[in-house]
């Protein structure tokens, strides 16, 4: 006798599939409920408390003439207040090695001027970070470093200037706030760029080589636009150019040194924000998106502009490659003139 199992086999069949749809969902489910985990413990409510931004300079400077404004504008985005903390010291290496041994957990940021970041590690012989101990946020802003000589100089332009260091090798004598100083930089590549030798002096703070250069003491000097804007328009000091590839919108009169006929040679003070190297993903994110939107608000915007400062902004894979090109470019001037500090 012959048994038909055919519904047996189809039924048993039915109850198999049923029972791997329902493990296959519990598995999706389970993977689902994991992937949801990992996101969440990836992106935390950022920030709840106060986020502290150490500025390794004294008050009263550019620093905070930048900083300031747009810690207020991160503090009305956040609904938790942006605390500035200057640091300052080493050239800037205290407030810097603060923040590079700080928590990485979104709540320690570093004003960063670029002298402390691409400059500082080769001049220096002791240093408290390196060039891989943070994680760059952003670059803010910059500032075109001016050229500026006596109104009683015979020299009316860059290439007068360069004729005469030519002709007189070390007779001229251009002043800086300090060996190893950006603005001592700045004329270390002027002349190799322009081939001439021209003699250093290293005064003490940011005022000395201003008042120099006034009282007939120093030739000239390469200077932040701030820190001489009033004496230019007051025809008490001449500017010659700005140092690089475009004019200052608030001295549209003076040409840069690309138009001037000298190629390559390109320097600005620039200022970025950067954290502990291995601060969340998402918070960089977050922190560089909301930098981006309070950099094309009109009132931070002009008022950057007023004080000679112009807003940049960018991602920071784009700053991460400023960062290693600006290091590469610095590290090769301090090696050539042998700079170092201890």
């Amino acid at each position: 006798m012959s048994i038909d199992t055919s519904n047996k086999n189809h039924s048993g069949a039915r109850r198999l599939k049923h029972a791997t749809c329902k493990a296959g969902m519990a598995a999706f489910a389970a993977v689902g409920f994991a992937a949801h985990a990992a996101t969440t413990e990836a992106t935390p409510a950022w920030p709840t408390k106060p986020v502290r931004v150490v500025v390794p300079f004294g008050g009263g400077g550019v620093g905070d003439a930048l900083m300031r404004p747009l810690a207020d504008k991160l503090s009305k985005y956040n609904g938790h207040t942006f605390v500035i903390d200057n640091r300052p010291g080493a050239g800037g290496n205290i407030g810097a090695g603060i923040i590079a041994r700080a928590s990485a957990d979104g709540y320690h940021l570093l004003f960063a001027p670029g002298s402390v970041l691409t400059m500082n590690p080769s001049l220096y012989t002791q240093m408290p970070f390196d060039a891989e101990s943070f994680a760059p946020v952003s670059l803010l802003a910059d500032m075109g470093v001016l050229l500026v000589v006596h109104p009683k100089n015979p020299a009316k332009n860059v290439g007068d200037l360069i004729s005469t260091a030519k002709r007189e090798p070390g007779k001229l004598l251009f002043a800086s706030p300090g060996a190893g100083s950006s603005l001592h930089l700045a004329l270390e590549l002027f002349q190799r760029t322009a081939g001439v030798s021209i003699q250093h002096i290293a005064y003490k703070s940011g005022s000395e080589p201003v008042t120099s250069v006034l009282a007939g003491q120093s030739t000239g000097i390469f200077v932040n636009p701030p820190v001489v804007m009033s004496q230019i328009k007051a025809g008490t000091l001449r500017a010659l150019a700005v140092a690089g590839a475009t004019r200052l919108p608030q001295l549209p009169d003076v040409p840069s040194t690309a138009e001037s006929g000298l190629a390559g040679f390109d320097v600005s003070s620039w200022f970025g924000m950067v954290a502990p190297a291995k601060a969340p993903r998402a918070i960089v994110t977050q922190l560089n998106a909301q930098v981006a939107k309070a950099l094309r608000e009109p009132d931070l915007q002009q008022r950057l502009t007023d004080f000679g400062v112009r807003p940049i902004g960018g991602t920071p894979e784009e700053f991460d490659t400023f960062l290693r090109k600006d290091r590469a470019k610095w590290e090769g001037v301090i090696r050539a003139a042998n700079i170092r500090l201890d």
